[in-house]
């Protein structure tokens, strides 16, 4: 009964996975937001142009993010958010994170989402076939 039972779940699971059903962060926190079509990266060069052209896409995630976080809080706190991620030879993230001493909002459940949108995007394959590491900022404040 018990192993019918844990099927169960674990088909259910693949189930909502497959679906598209959103993901807990980590620590239990908000999922991050939802991904949105964006450049078409097949097409692109590798350039940091580029590179700025798909953060800057998924800048309104990481926007919501920080607005989610900091609502919890009922906080208007405006701040940077330092982060370094790595491309890999496919354009894909690996390696996300908020580089705590670099930035100045300190919510640990902020920087888990952040590194969650950062890790869902996808890049221009590098020509060189090599992982390329990224520092990116980012300046957030409340939106009126």
């Amino acid at each position: 009964m018990t192993r019918a039972l844990l099927s169960a779940v674990v088909l259910a699971s693949a189930v909502a996975l497959a679906q598209g059903a959103p993901q807990k962060t980590p620590t239990g926190g908000k999922p991050a937001p939802a991904k949105r079509d964006g450049p078409d990266v097949e097409r692109l060069p590798f350039t940091p142009d580029s590179i700025r052209q798909v953060v800057q896409h998924h800048q309104r995630r990481i926007q919501e993010c920080y607005e989610d976080h900091m609502a919890e809080k009922d906080a208007t706190v405006q701040g940077r958010l330092m982060t370094t991620f790595t491309i890999d030879a496919n354009g894909l993230v690996k390696d996300a994170k908020v580089v705590r001493k670099s930035s100045t909002l300190k919510d640990p459940n902020l920087h888990d989402c952040v590194e969650a949108v950062l890790s869902s995007m996808t890049f221009p394959k590098p020509p060189d076939g090599a992982d390329h590491p990224i520092e990116y900022p980012f300046n957030l404040k409340a939106i009126e």
